[in-house]
């Protein structure tokens, strides 16, 4: 199965003064975001990545390129539609502090499933392309470069929570339940039985363990050892 590291754009202007950014052109990394983007392509450097998709958004491809200016081979670097923002349409622009004001607001927390953004997307729309993007580029990279294949998809908050909570088997009124940081790193393999969710939203720690052999599909009973040893993902071991 190929894996998939799921990492959210730096700390942008909007994030610092507490704006909803949405699809706003032109907002960017701030200091600090380009400083934890740093952290995160350091840390994915010992992982060859054979791709970086990137959302289309500004604050993204900055995040990409810092990712990929520390691959030492040539990764290949699509932009791709399905993971861009959420179109929050009115909310879009505004400061967080007035949204939550809006009776919209708690159906945002309480209900997800049921929020559609005035002028805008709803958040079950959002995860549907979303969830359809990830496992469609998986499967693509999974078959040109095969099971061992480990591409990176820089997003955003929301669409990574929603991206994990597909895969947890969780119904989207609980995504808020997860939480997805500037500049963090989540790891999702979509295997013939169901997606491994192997971490979520780190910011530190080494992930060299990315660049072995991936696990046999079954779970280990018990739990197994630690990714890099786990018996299971050499395929000489006898089962």
């Amino acid at each position: 199965m190929a894996t998939v590291v799921l990492v959210r754009h730096g700390r942008t202007t909007a994030n610092a003064s507490g704006i909803l950014a949405g699809r706003t052109p032109g907002v960017r990394l701030d200091d600090r975001g380009h400083e934890q983007v740093a952290v995160a392509g350091e840390r994915l450097s010992v992982v060859p990545l054979v791709a970086v998709v990137s959302s289309p958004m500004e604050r993204c491809r900055e995040t990409a390129e810092a990712i990929i200016s520390r691959q030492s081979g040539s990764p290949a670097t699509p932009v791709e539609d399905g993971i861009s923002e959420c179109d929050y349409g009115d909310w879009q622009g505004r400061p967080l502090k007035d949204l939550a004001q809006e009776d919209l607001w708690k159906v945002v927390q309480r209900q997800p499933s049921a929020a559609v953004f005035p002028g805008g997307e709803s958040l079950h729309t959002m995860q549907t392309r979303a969830v359809r993007a990830i496992r469609t580029l998986d499967a693509a990279f999974e078959a040109e470069h095969g099971a061992g294949a480990v591409w990176a998809a820089v997003s955003h908050g929301d669409i990574i929570k929603a991206v994990l909570a597909d895969a947890l088997g969780m119904h989207l009124d609980l995504f808020q339940r997860l939480h997805a940081n500037p500049a963090s790193i989540s790891v999702v393999r979509f295997g013939s039985a169901r997606p491994d969710v192997v971490t979520m939203n780190t910011d530190a720690g080494d992930l060299s363990w990315l660049a072995a052999a991936p696990p046999a599909p079954d779970a280990a009973v018990g739990g197994g050892d630690s990714p890099a040893t786990d018996p299971r993902a050499d395929a000489s071991q006898p089962s």
